[in-house]
């Protein structure tokens, strides 16, 4: 007997893969928009599931944000069940706050996501993301000149959140999709100019496929990886320098003197975390407001406060730096 085709036979390896790594007492839910990347991956996941006796189910999140949304969660929410998996959930989130519509969905999505893992703890997460995704993630890091921790791109386990697709590219994947039987939704923002990661996929990267030839995104995810685990190690060190930065100060501030003493590599990173604790936006904070709290540190001349995203000022006080609103 001849097995399943090849693109099929991949993501299902590709999940196999997780599951042999999860406690059996573990539910797998995943996220499911009604994509072809999120629908292969709730099919290999009904497929594999049973035979290692995981329970599995899956979790839909209505934005809001077009006409008949909530009718289209529902019925992915049915796509769902019909393939077996159970318990399955579709979630209605409020999307608002700062850092543009993009980042808004994004967290929205999120905490419907944390509440379903609470609700149906221990339990995990699985995420579509393709290898695609992940270059597209890299140049998105490269042009808001973050750091290597946002050219790190996404790890393939984020604490309970895990991306068993990372490595296989998004043709590969839709393909298991069609061959699957699965019909997707195609969601009309993918390919609205007015949202950056869709300028990315639609003009950046076929560009530089054009000017450097094919291969780029699979290149591009590799770099993701290597400097995945070089950031890993000085976040590490970071944490330790952190800890001794914040120590006695219940208000987040950052004592200078450790601060002068380490590594740059290790100083703003620390910086850019107290920001981000503060309330800084993660895709609105860029190398240049980072620069400028080092310098509060590194070059203090009784310089004025430094503006950061979402109303929030860093300023240097008593041998401190300080944010605040």
């Amino acid at each position: 007997m001849s097995g399943p085709p090849p693109a099929v036979a991949a993501v299902r390896s590709a999940v196999r893969r997780v599951f042999s790594e999860l406690p059996r007492e573990t539910t797998a839910l995943v996220a499911c928009s009604g994509g072809a990347d999120s629908l292969a991956l709730a099919g290999a996941v009904a497929f594999e599931a049973p035979k290692l006796g995981i329970a599995a189910g899956g979790v839909t999140v209505d934005h809001g944000l077009q006409e008949g949304s909530g009718d289209r969660a529902e019925k992915v929410a049915e796509v769902l069940r019909g393939l077996g998996l159970d318990p399955v959930r579709s979630v209605a989130v409020r999307v608002g706050g700062g850092g543009g519509p993009e980042a808004a969905a994004r967290r929205a999505r999120y905490e419907a996501l944390d509440e379903a893992l609470a609700e149906h703890a221990p339990a995990v997460v699985l995420l579509g993301h393709t290898l695609d995704d992940q270059a597209e993630t890299v140049l998105l890091g490269l042009a808001r000149g973050s750091g290597a921790r946002s050219l790190a791109g996404m790890a393939a386990r984020t604490g309970d959140y895990l991306r068993p697709l990372l490595d296989l590219d998004r043709s590969t994947v839709r393909e298991a999709c069609s061959l699957m039987g699965l019909s997707p939704w195609e969601d009309p923002h993918n390919h609205d100019p007015r949202f950056a990661r869709s300028r990315v996929r639609h003009e950046a990267l076929p560009a530089l496929e054009s000017t450097l030839g094919p291969g780029i995104a699979a290149a591009l995810a590799r770099t993701a990886a290597l400097l995945r685990s070089d950031a890993d190690t000085l976040d590490a060190l970071a944490d330790a320098l952190h800890e001794r930065a914040r120590e006695g100060a219940a208000d987040g501030s950052l004592a200078v003197a450790p601060l002068e003493r380490a590594e740059p590599s290790l100083r703003t990173r620390v910086l850019r975390r107290a920001a981000l604790e503060a309330g800084c936006p993660a895709g609105a904070l860029n190398a240049r407001h980072v620069r400028e709290l080092d310098r509060l540190v590194t070059q203090w001349r009784g310089q004025a406060h430094i503006d950061l995203p979402a109303g929030i000022r860093g300023r240097r006080a008593a041998g401190r730096v300080r944010f605040e609103r």
